[in-house]
């Protein structure tokens, strides 16, 4: 067992390659076979740690799992199984994890669950625990996984950080989103932040959007800490970091503007890899430069210009796309996506992902005109109301609506306007903003002095996490509508919901007449634009 434990301690520390070379040759000495045999002649004599841990270093040594030694082991394994204390129940569940499903392994990871289901209460160990919870894995049965939840939570004021991160990761291979271990190790983890390497926040950040977890205070501690370290990091790794904060839907705002000024600085480290992940993050983000914005988007034009000869079509039409989407329009790459598109190179009939790519490419033609500085408000805008029944969830909307402006007249639902754009409700007002008028009326004659609101009630996935700052195509598609003539009003339909009927009038009173809706909605289309 020694000599097994030793060689895998050795072995494991190697980098890949050199471990190829080193089973080779392992398995090669002579002395490896004889060490085998005795293993195989002894197994049944062995002490309960002797054996788990013989198991555990013969497997990760790369001893193929079909050989006779290794199912030999995995049945003592059996036989002896109630026998094992703890922490030989921890390394085997390490070792069942790392293996491939067969006879012996399934019985003993059924007979192994059914064992820390009976000793659970009696494990105090958190490092123990947590290793039980990674190796159990996303198949536990739920009680299962709630007895390990229990079992934490009576221990979790020896909670260290290390075993923080490894409990918060255990709960990832588990895909089990338990609040109160999550919000302790996220305490834990923001008092030792500076421990952390760049490349364990990150693995936290990926760990929340897997269980679905939203803490704030978490993630603005992360981001700020990354913010204020930002000179000690390689730029490739903050890359990777805006990554994770982008699948997330939260923007660090200070470190985008920060790492913005290191792309107008040093843009050498954008290979084509790196500027579309922060092309797609910026986007998506909705987060435009305070400072050097100009010189922000030329470098990263300039950048993409670099890797039109090698670029798929793939990433043209993502990268175009996602410059787009923040009012910005590259000129070469566009004419180059506009030759695919002519010669049908772009979005091919058999594409898994034509749907996808022909949303993009309508956005993209759709930004070439509106966001051209050519493009002029039109004086009337060719409106259709495409039902007068409302989805389920504006039915509220509706009502609250009609019993604020006293008649269905007084607005429009519905509104499908040219360039594939929705509106929820438009509703019309003097240029006083002061008395809202009937569609009808405004119908007959057209005039520019009619204010149009467009009120748009979306979910809480269309603005960045925690705040009202409106994501990529949600901005996109508010400033499109002011270039159509509209005053947009956002309102997060989630928070709608939950009003009673009285509050709800009021809110939407208080938002229609109010002039700083007017002004807030102006100043935020042209900051994004």
């Amino acid at each position: 067992t020694n000599c097994l434990t030793t060689a895998w301690r050795l072995f494991k520390s190697l980098s890949e390659e050199q471990q190829r070379y080193e089973r080779q040759l392992i398995f090669e000495h002579p002395a490896f076979a004889k060490l085998c045999q005795q293993l195989l002649r002894d197994s049944r004599k062995m002490t309960r740690g002797d054996l788990v841990f013989s198991l555990h270093a013969t497997v990760n040594l790369g001893v193929p799992q079909n050989t006779l030694l290794v199912q030999t082991l995995l049945r003592v394994c059996q036989e002896k199984l109630n026998q094992l204390d703890n922490r030989c129940v921890s390394v085997l569940a390490t070792t069942l994890s790392g293996m491939n499903k067969d006879k012996n392994v399934s019985a003993l990871q059924a007979g192994l669950q059914l064992l820390v289901e009976q000793r659970i209460s009696s494990i105090r160990d958190i490092f123990i625990l947590q290793n039980l919870m990674k190796c159990m894995g996303k198949d536990a049965p739920v009680f299962l996984k709630k007895k390990l939840e229990m079992a934490v939570l009576k221990e979790i004021d020896h909670l260290t950080f290390p075993n923080a991160l490894r409990v918060f990761f255990a709960l990832v291979a588990m895909n089990y989103c338990s609040y109160p271990i999550l919000n302790v190790c996220s305490k834990k983890i923001q008092e030792n932040v500076h421990d952390a390497s760049l490349r364990q926040l990150i693995l936290i950040l990926e760990a929340c959007h897997t269980l679905q977890y939203r803490n704030m205070k978490l993630f603005s501690a992360l981001a700020d800490y990354v913010n204020s370290t930002a000179c000690l990091w390689d730029k490739r790794q903050i890359v990777l970091f805006l990554s994770a904060c982008e699948t997330l839907g939260f923007q660090p705002s200070e470190l985008m503007e920060i790492f913005a000024e290191k792309v107008t600085e040093d843009p050498e480290f954008l290979n084509l890899k790196n500027l579309l992940i922060v092309l797609r993050a910026y986007s998506r983000l909705n987060y435009v430069p305070r400072v050097q914005k100009h010189l922000f988007f030329e470098t990263l034009h300039s950048c993409l210009n670099n890797c039109l000869p090698q670029i798929s079509d793939t990433e043209l039409l993502k990268a175009v796309y996602s410059l787009c989407i923040l009012g910005h329009l590259p000129h070469q790459a566009l004419d180059e996506l506009l030759r695919k598109d002519s010669r049908n190179e772009l979005i091919l009939s058999d594409d898994l992902y034509k749907e996808q790519k022909e949303m993009m490419l309508r956005c993209v033609k759709t930004c070439m005109e509106l966001d051209s500085p050519s493009f002029t408000k039109p004086a009337f805008v060719l409106t259709e109301n495409l039902s007068s029944l409302v989805s389920l969830n504006l039915r509220k909307a509706q009502e609250a609506l009609i019993e604020l402006l006293g008649d269905e007249n007084m607005f429009m639902q519905n509104v499908q306007l040219p360039y594939k754009y929705h509106i929820d409700f438009e509703i019309r007002m003097d240029s006083d903003r002061k008395k809202v008028l009937p569609i009808t009326a405004t119908d007959d004659h057209p005039d520019s002095s009619v204010q149009r609101l467009a009120l748009l009630f979306v979910p809480l996935s269309a603005f960045c996490m925690g705040t009202m700052h409106p994501q990529g195509k949600l901005a996109m598609k508010k400033r499109h509508l002011n270039k159509l003539g509209y005053h947009v009003i956002l309102i997060q339909n989630k928070k709608f919901q939950e009003m009673t009927k009285e509050d709800a009038v009021e809110f939407l009173k208080g938002t229609i007449y109010s002039e700083d809706a007017f002004s807030l909605s102006e100043a935020t289309v042209q900051d994004n634009n």
